[in-house]
């Protein structure tokens, strides 16, 4: 096969099935050959299913033999973080609390890829619980970067984002990449960690991998009562629209001026900026003063963990890995009036945004704080209040956001703009991150597989 599968986004595998220069069962088999060859080092997969995913290559083949191609997804291997449920196939959690558990229900989001023709490679490791810290050991790591092992990827989903960027699968659907608008996507079958907070949506390499995996799984669930109001559009149709005439607003001070925000990271975001103005696109510094309480009102809220795993932690506390059970103990000590007060000043933040969203298209600011960790510079707690202030205050919000590649750090670690839109309005989102990305190559760079040694 003159492909080389590693190299490839979703698009490029999708491609190559129409074209028929690669069938579903070829490249099921050589994304296989590349777990079994990589992820004894990476550690992405806690299951691969490999007979599962080869009889639905087969089907898939078969189906395409015939003329009948259900969609860009037809044939394409896929991974999921595993939260996301799948009949008979273990779904742990990343944690011995469920190592043994096997749902005998498809969750929503797995139907729906079922549906499309994707293909299932296996379930992907994920910080325990989407809550825990970064571990390297025992019977559930959650995976170490590809583009430095000796680094963590970036949780909960940090499986997902190991096996997109090695090319161990051709996309994954995590918690993180884009984010979808909350109720846009079901949560039916997925482990909750924070009811009022949890998304599921896309890891990929490209914008245009992220649209097609978002159409295939977006809508109104019965079964998820978040969903009722789905408002689901074309996110395909419009990727190609650019920046010319789009507003965006600048979070300056919150995120561009942070003091610990790192400086090579800054450099990049800025110097992204000036690629979407030069695209067409008018910036403009705006400011959300309530911003400030974000993280105060984030951590009331995560006692939502407390009481979905109260009872287990009441009868086998010891199963639970210490970062994650001093972060749910943690939340425990929040009283009802701070849970209260919380949402109150969540509505006055997302009062602000709104009226931020309605003058600017989107707004924009650097993905994280800084590049990715080495494992022992984690705190014990598993907490980064850097890091969850680019990302808390999106999911109080449940607005649509998307991280995509803006360089890398001098010591080759990539960093990240962030876009976020209005509710319901991910295409205008993913429109953005494609405008910056067809101008530059950072999405088309790939770690070097030489690198990844113990």
């Amino acid at each position: 096969m003159a492909l080389s599968i590693g190299d490839l986004d979703l698009r490029g595998v999708s491609d190559a099935l129409a074209r028929r220069e690669l069938s579903s069962t070829e490249a099921t088999q050589t994304y296989l050959d590349r777990i079994a060859t990589h992820d004894p080092v990476l550690r992405s997969y806690i299951t691969v299913t490999a007979d599962m995913a080869l009889a639905q290559a087969k089907a898939a083949d078969a189906e395409l033999e015939r003329g009948h191609r259900r969609g860009p997804l037809h044939g394409v291997p896929i991974a999921l973080k595993d939260l996301i449920a799948v009949a008979g196939v273990k779904m742990t959690g990343g944690s011995r609390v469920l190592a043994d558990h096997v749902p005998t229900r498809d969750a929503f989001v797995t139907r729906r890829l079922k549906d499309a023709g994707a293909v299932l490679l296996g379930k992907l490791a994920l910080h325990e619980f989407a809550f825990g810290r970064p571990v390297t050991d025992g019977p559930f790591p959650t995976g170490r970067n590809p583009w430095d092992v000796a680094r963590a990827p970036a949780g909960s989903s940090s499986g997902s984002a190991v096996a997109a960027a090695a090319g161990l699968c051709a996309g994954a659907l995590g918690s993180v990449g884009h984010k979808p608008t909350y109720g846009l996507v079901s949560r039916s079958g997925v482990l909750p960690l924070s009811w009022s907070l949890d998304h599921v949506g896309p890891m990929t390499r490209s914008v245009w991998d992220s649209a097609v995996l978002l159409q295939a799984i977006a809508g109104a669930d019965s079964e998820d009562t978040s969903t009722r109001h789905a408002s689901v559009q074309d996110y395909v149709a419009g990727l190609e629209g650019g920046a010319r005439g789009l507003r965006l607003g600048v979070l300056k001070r919150y995120y561009v001026d942070f003091p610990g925000l790192d400086d090579e990271v800054r450099t990049a975001a800025l110097t992204a900026f000036d690629v979407l103005r030069r695209e067409g696109a008018t910036l403009e510094a705006v400011d959300a003063p309530s911003l400030d309480l974000a993280l105060a009102v984030w951590a009331p809220l995560m006692s939502e963990a407390y009481e979905y795993h109260a009872q287990t932690l009441r009868a086998t506390a010891d199963r639970f890995g210490e970062g994650l059970r001093t972060r749910i103990y943690l939340t425990a000590l929040f009283t009802a009036q701070d849970v209260q007060r919380a949402q109150r000043l969540r509505a006055r933040i997302g009062r602000e945004i709104d009226a931020l969203l309605s003058r600017v298209d989107a707004l924009v600011f650097p993905g994280q704080a800084a590049p990715a960790l080495r494992f022992e510079d984690f705190p014990s707690t598993g907490f980064a209040p850097a890091s969850i202030r680019y990302t808390a205050p999106w999911n109080l919000l449940g607005l649509p956001a998307a991280v995509v590649p803006a360089g890398f750090s001098r010591d080759g670690l990539p960093v990240s703009i962030q876009i976020v839109g209005r509710r319901f309005d991910d295409a205008a989102v993913l429109r953005v991150a494609r405008a910056y990305e067809r101008v530059t190559d950072w999405h088309r760079r790939r770690p070097d597989a030489s690198r990844w040694r113990p």
